[in-house]
């Protein structure tokens, strides 16, 4: 007899990429498929582009030696995210507004579909899996184009009164600082994510940079790059003062694209911190184990809770 395996199929929505996996119990990837986010198209597009992403995934387990049976999806995407109503609510880099996604992929797939927020399913990732697995009280750190976190009390991801905790990213940290694009002025997010990071520093110097390249001229002494990943560093640094005095974490997990840095970024930042904390020792600093696949591990999770847990 012919046994069939079971797989979920994830999916991470974002501004620029829809990225779909198909996992089995172990979180084994059997599968994978990314595409362009249409967003200029429209939201109609973009669903349209996932279900082609579903159907995607889906052909490779059909074409494989094995049977597959798909028996759940977990999609994931910025902005604000309803998980038990199964609606995001909002999202500015894609344009939805109330949009019952849950609905729209299980109508058209005829499977469970369970729906989150990108970065917090990020850091459920690395809560059940990765980095964050020994900790109770942890916070999960995403800087890539923006900044925003997972908060984890008592060994669970909190979600908040309306489904916005983790807002990090706009802490206002720097006093009459940058205007952020979210109308406050001297967040966190305007200083020390990688968009700022290469906008900040193509102010001046006038070319287009990249984050990364920003971060390796300062590696080199650069003046300008410097003087921006040192103010970088202190917009974070008083971030996680205010974090670890209000939540008490004893880790803090790194993720995003900048998390790719390693101790580029946590050693800077790690003194930052302690500079901040006059009575007490910081939380310990680390990267995280999926580094830029920890939105589609976090998607697969949810996936495998809509099938009813049964791995």
């Amino acid at each position: 007899m012919v046994r069939t395996n079971r797989a979920v199929l994830s999916v991470d929505i974002g501004g620029t990429a829809i990225k779909g996996t198909a996992y089995d119990r172990d979180f084994t990837e059997l599968a994978r498929s990314n595409r362009a986010t249409p967003v200029i198209d429209g939201v109609e597009a973009v669903v349209s582009e996932v279900e082609s992403v579903v159907k995607d995934l889906r052909a490779q387990l059909d074409a494989s030696d094995e049977q597959t049976e798909i028996v759940g999806i977990g999609a994931i995407c910025p902005g604000i995210v309803d998980a038990v109503a199964g609606i995001a609510r909002y999202s500015a880099n894609i344009g939805w507004r109330e949009l019952p996604l849950r609905r729209l992929l299980s109508d058209a797939t005829g499977l469970p579909v369970a729906i989150d927020h990108d970065v917090r399913t990020a850091g459920l990732a690395e809560l059940r899996l990765g980095a964050a697995r020994a900790s109770t009280d942890s916070l999960y750190l995403q800087i890539g184009t923006g900044i925003a976190a997972a908060v984890i009390v008592d060994g669970r991801v909190v979600t908040g009164s309306a489904g916005m905790s983790g807002e990090i990213g706009h802490l206002p940290v720097m006093p009459d600082g940058e205007l952020c694009a979210c109308g406050q002025r001297g967040c966190t997010e305007a200083y020390a994510s990688a968009a700022a990071l290469a906008r900040r520093y193509q102010t001046i110097q006038g070319a287009p940079v990249t984050a990364e390249a920003v971060l390796a001229r300062a590696a080199v002494g650069e003046a300008l790059a410097s003087s921006v990943w040192n103010e970088a560093v202190t917009a974070l640094g008083r971030a996680l003062v205010s974090y670890t005095l209000l939540m008490d974490p004893d880790l803090i997990v790194f993720g995003g694209g900048l998390s790719l840095a390693g101790d580029t970024l946590l050693l800077p930042v790690a003194k930052s911190l302690q500079s901040g904390l006059a009575f007490r020792r910081p939380p310990r600093l680390v990267i995280g184990i999926f580094g830029a696949d920890a939105g589609r591990v976090g998607a697969g999770l949810i996936g495998w809770e809509a099938a009813g847990g049964d791995r």
